[in-house]
């Protein structure tokens, strides 16, 4: 068994609030740190829509676990700050990294007023968990080096000079979460942009899910189609990228970093390559 998680004096005093990135589904996605914490904690709250309860495995008997499914963010906050006060470790569950579409900053806001302190342990995102279900890279040298991590307007507005038209418009890969209801949006956002109806599309139900994940790849022009017939309507990230598919291309620009012929500070340069 791996060793608890250190609980230092101060800690003691008022219990710590620990927001755990529990991966995009499969339980061993999970970070060392963040199994861990989760064998150390007196209270568990887990996002029951979102996070596999396979990760609730490694509880120690007699932890408190509740499900935040049905729960305001007031609620939230209310049961954090409870048990922070009984306990020296309390785990917050979240799916992916709580740093993206975690709510993390609301939820940290009234444990800070409460004098509760608040540690984060990021997590596997779910853009990256569909990259690697679909053996994709999500840059490639000379075809892009940027990926922008965005959603399609819905009831959350977005800023000034975020819309998806305006992010689309430098050509690079896009993973959109929370959009998976709108691709008609997405196809008309990027179209607008100047990107092709034949433009690859990737969608991933569930990455990393066991015996759940879904692939399903098609164009701009369908994949809204494609993704219907799989009655595919949430939990899904869509990737958009001028280098999916690259691994079947007769053809690719390679990394320097790995040429023969380009020294660094590992490798001397071989110039007869």
């Amino acid at each position: 068994m791996t060793p608890p998680v250190p609980v230092s004096m101060e800690t003691l005093a008022g219990g710590k609030v620990w927001f755990v990135g529990a991966g995009p589904g499969d339980p061993d996605l999970i970070t060392v740190k963040g199994r861990r914490l989760v064998e150390s904690a007196g209270a568990i709250l887990y996002a029951g829509s979102l996070v596999s309860e396979a990760a609730l495995a490694w509880a120690r008997p007699g932890c408190v676990v509740e499900d935040s499914r049905d729960m305001t963010l007031e609620q939230i906050a209310e049961w954090l700050i409870r048990e922070a006060r009984r306990h020296p470790v309390v785990v917050r569950l979240q799916t992916g990294d709580p740093s993206l579409y975690g709510a993390l900053t609301e939820m940290v806001r009234p444990l800070d007023e409460a004098g509760i302190e608040v540690g984060v342990v990021p997590g596997v995102s779910s853009a990256m968990a569909s990259a690697a279900a679909a053996v994709e890279s999500l840059t490639l040298p000379e075809v892009t080096q940027t990926v922008i991590l965005t959603r399609v307007e819905g009831r959350t507005p977005m800023p000034e000079g975020e819309s998806l038209r305006e992010l689309a418009r430098h050509r690079c890969t896009l993973c959109l979460f929370l959009s998976i209801t709108l691709l008609r949006e997405v196809r008309e956002a990027l179209l607008d942009a100047g990107w092709s109806d034949e433009a690859p599309v990737l969608v991933v139900h569930k990455a990393s899910w066991p015996g759940e994940e879904r692939i399903v790849r098609g164009t701009l022009a369908d994949i809204r189609e494609r993704c219907k017939a799989g009655r595919i309507a949430s939990q899904a990230m869509i990737i958009v990228s001028p280098a999916l598919g690259a691994r079947h291309w007769p053809d690719i620009r390679r990394s320097r970093l790995y040429d023969a012929g380009f020294s660094h500070r590992f490798r001397k340069a071989d110039r007869t390559a």
